[in-house]
């Protein structure tokens, strides 16, 4: 037997069984027994400390940080997971943003740093730094997501470690820059141009092909994140931001813009970045992120204290195609579904918060989310995304994830197929 999922006039009708909030028990990477106050700096274990210039986290919250995953034989390629477990809202904080780099974080000085616009325009452009903070800016907020994301899901085991370590190449934050619009009208686009080649000032000179449609529809050259620069791992001085297309595309430490009439066809669009599907043929330029849900709370590696007792279950849903219009919840493995409360403003191609109050009585149970967008589209079943897209993948994975919830009320991932 499963556990009921509740409607708010429901929950607010038993709001006297307990609180709708329940803090859970979490796996922490530091000790149990740390004496938090010895981590102060002198000043902040007296009453009145002092003003720091750049503010930090408090030392009570170490916890919060990514997890690292990288190559032992070349320490610059890797990735680094935002704890979405750990966090509220909608905003990815600048220091947890996750990370994915090809051949490490290169140290660019900004006063030497330039972008080249050239190949089939009229007049090629070089801009400083100095030079393109002198045009009219704008701000989005919108998610950028790893091809990669979630790709332990395609395994025959579920993987079991903690959601955001498991799925948290993937966050949200606004950025702030110039629309690439207006320096390509600058440069003058040639007719036989539809292709841009996107290259990178990393030690690899990571480049990609972009249509040109997306890069005069909504594409940014930001400058900032979250109000302030740009930080060294996330692409300073200059990335490409490119709304609810895969990360790879939206390049960092930005060099140079070349028009084409045709793309490159580089590693990371030929050997990387394509799927295989079940008939041979491969799946590539899938720019677009899928929708997508997670369950962030309760989630893998928590535990439910009270039985019986009130959760709420919150998370996160996304899609490049637009805005999410509605998430359902289930907690009997998808046999029914009652839908979740969106957290306003839901905005197109960010992530959009969703909540929902569960009364729990200690029997098992498997909470789910799906997440629908704006075209219709529906996130898919583990099932369903096999079978059209076979058992080779590696990339673009966007189905449903299931947390288990033992009758102990240990929270388990697992695959209910």
């Amino acid at each position: 037997m499963t556990t009921p999922l509740h409607s708010r006039r429901q929950f607010l009708q038993q709001a006297a069984l307990g609180s709708a909030l329940v803090s859970y028990s979490l796996p922490r990477l530091a000790k149990a027994d740390i004496d938090y106050r010895e981590l102060l700096p002198e000043s902040m274990t007296k009453a009145g400390g002092e003003f720091t210039n750049y503010g930090q986290p408090s030392p009570y919250e170490q916890q919060v940080i990514r997890w690292i995953s990288a190559n032992p034989d070349m320490p610059g390629n890797g990735v680094s997971w935002s704890p979405l477990h750990e966090l509220q809202g909608t905003i990815t904080p600048n220091g947890l943003h996750f990370e994915r780099h090809h051949n490490g974080v290169p140290a660019i000085d900004p006063a030497q740093h330039q972008l080249l616009i050239d190949g089939l325009v009229d007049k090629p452009l070089v801009f400083s730094v100095d030079a393109l903070k002198r045009y009219p800016m704008q701000s989005r907020i919108c998610f950028i997501e790893c091809g990669g994301n979630s790709n332990s899901s395609w395994r025959s085991q579920p993987i079991l470690t903690a959601a955001g370590y498991a799925h948290g190449l993937v966050s949200n934050a606004e950025w702030t820059g110039i629309p690439v619009r207006l320096l390509l009208e600058e440069a003058g686009i040639k007719p036989e141009a539809k292709w841009v080649i996107a290259e990178a000032a990393d030690g690899a000179s990571l480049n990609v092909s972009i249509p040109l449609e997306k890069l005069m529809n909504d594409a940014l050259l930001a400058l900032y994140q979250n109000g302030e620069r740009l930080r060294p791992e996330n692409g300073y001085p200059l990335r490409l931001v490119l709304p609810g297309w895969e990360g790879i595309v939206n390049v960092k430490w930005l060099r140079q813009l070349r028009l084409s009439n045709a793309p490159a066809m580089s590693r990371d669009e030929t050997a990387q970045y394509t799927d295989l599907m079940p008939n041979g043929s491969a799946r590539q330029f899938s720019f677009e992120m899928a929708s997508k849900s997670l369950i962030t709370s309760p989630s893998q590696g928590m535990t439910l204290p009270d039985k019986p007792g009130i959760y709420q279950v919150t998370g996160l849903a996304w899609s490049g195609r637009g805005k999410i219009t509605r998430v359902e919840v289930s907690a009997d493995g998808g046999q029914t579904w009652v839908d979740a409360e969106l957290q306003q403003p839901i905005l197109s191609k960010a992530f959009t918060r969703f909540s929902l109050p569960w009364k729990w009585q200690g029997q098992y149970a498997v909470l789910q989310s799906r997440a629908t967008d704006e075209t219709g589209y529906i996130q898919p079943t583990r099932e369903q995304l096999l079978k059209e897209r076979g058992r080779h993948g590696f990339f673009h994975f966007n189905a449903i994830i299931s947390w288990e919830v033992s009758e102990e009320g240990y929270i388990s991932h697992v695959y209910p197929e």
